[in-house]
């Protein structure tokens, strides 16, 4: 009983100690390095920077962006209505053929 219990306190232990000295900052690896804070004069500069190149983009702007200069064809109840009735069709076609390729077939 006293071994199994020292043998358990010790395999806890290790991987308390694992568990702790894994969790330890090294200096230089998991910490960046302490930068000097920017002056209002710099961050003004920087701001007004940022702000010239986004209103140069939105003027260039991407063609994906602009909108569609044609204009979307509207579709007539009539022509929705025969599309769903076809589809509806096509599906009872197909789940018909599903149903006879699925049949157990019978062995001799």
């Amino acid at each position: 009983m006293k071994k199994s219990l020292l043998t358990l306190a010790l395999a806890l232990a290790s991987m308390l100690a694992v568990n702790a000295y894994a969790q330890k900052a090294a200096p230089g690896e998991d910490r960046a390095a302490p930068a000097a804070s920017a002056t209002k004069e710099e961050k003004a500069t920087a701001k007004a920077a940022r702000k010239e190149e986004g209103a140069k983009a939105s003027k260039a702007g991407l063609e994906s962006d602009k909108p569609s200069t044609t204009a979307s064809k509207k579709t007539s109840k009539a022509e929705k209505d025969t599309a769903k009735a076809k589809r509806k069709t096509e599906g009872t076609e197909a789940a018909k053929a599903q149903k006879t390729d699925d049949s157990p077939t019978k062995k001799p």
